[in-house]
């Protein structure tokens, strides 16, 4: 493993901890509209995952697995926090589950977004062709596509200022980090050892997701002893920002019975 990286992280709010991991090519602000129904209640640190946002990379980076959870174990060293309820989407969500296979001691609760157990076929090819399409057609076509693969057509129909503020923030995207972990992302497979995870889960998931089918919401689920489900209907693959306040509550709820707020 390489030596971490120091990543840039929102900090705020008092109260048992909830880590919040963003997916391929995003960053935290995936998760504003989330922040403001749990703050009251919960500390929440939202990083920026290395070479997204605001935690630059050098180009030596790697972006293994391992490479990310010693970034997210050294932040949270860094903001003396033993542990924390972990919330990943998408790929944060292949990131929160390695996480709870690698170091459970730290991880207080999983929350599986939009996650899986294994990359499919399908998977790899969504991810392939947001690469052609920005080598060979340039940023706009890449933002129409990734507006058509992310969200739930009756929801930006009803969201444009989203459509347009993508639309401007793409071509000033840098995207090597991402790139390359996607590139990880895509050999992604712990079928072998899930059976195993200790932390309480949470798995939810979109029916209308077009980047993870929701069969691997249903396959989480078979496959992690007492983990739940919640799915939810008329919802595309970015269930915080078209969901925050169902996400909000379902987050809440579930860290309140693996861990109930203190008397008093």
């Amino acid at each position: 493993m390489n030596e971490p990286i120091a990543l840039f992280a929102r900090d705020e709010g008092n109260g048992r901890p909830i880590l919040f991991l963003h997916g391929v090519g995003g960053d935290h602000t995936v998760w504003n509209a989330v922040v403001p129904y749990l703050v009251p209640r919960f500390r929440l640190l939202l990083p920026d995952l290395r070479g997204h946002g605001r935690s630059p990379a050098p180009e030596s980076a790697g972006y293994r697995f391992e490479d990310l959870e010693g970034d997210l174990l050294a932040l949270l060293d860094a903001r003396r926090l033993p542990g924390a309820h972990v919330v990943g989407l998408s790929a944060g969500a292949l990131l929160a589950l390695r996480l709870g296979l690698d170091v459970p001691q730290r991880v207080r609760s999983l929350t599986l977004i939009g996650g899986s157990v294994y990359t499919d076929a399908h998977t790899r090819s969504i991810a392939e062709r947001w690469a052609e399409t920005y080598a060979q057609e340039g940023p706009d076509a890449l933002a129409i596509r990734l507006l058509k693969d992310l969200y739930y057509p009756d929801w930006i129909e009803a969201h444009m200022e989203v459509a347009d503020r993508l639309r401007e923030e793409v071509p000033h995207q840098d995207y090597r980090g991402a790139v390359r972990w996607a590139r990880e992302a895509a050999t992604f497979d712990e079928r072998a050892r899930v059976a195993t995870l200790a932390p309480s889960t949470l798995i939810v998931h979109a029916m209308e997701d077009e980047v993870v089918d929701a069969s691997h919401g249903r396959i989480l689920r078979q496959s992690i002893p007492g983990s739940r489900i919640r799915i939810f209907a008329q919802t595309g693959h970015l269930v915080p920002i078209e969901r925050p306040a169902e996400t909000a509550e379902a987050v809440a709820a579930f860290v309140d019975e693996v861990e109930p707020p203190p008397s008093g």
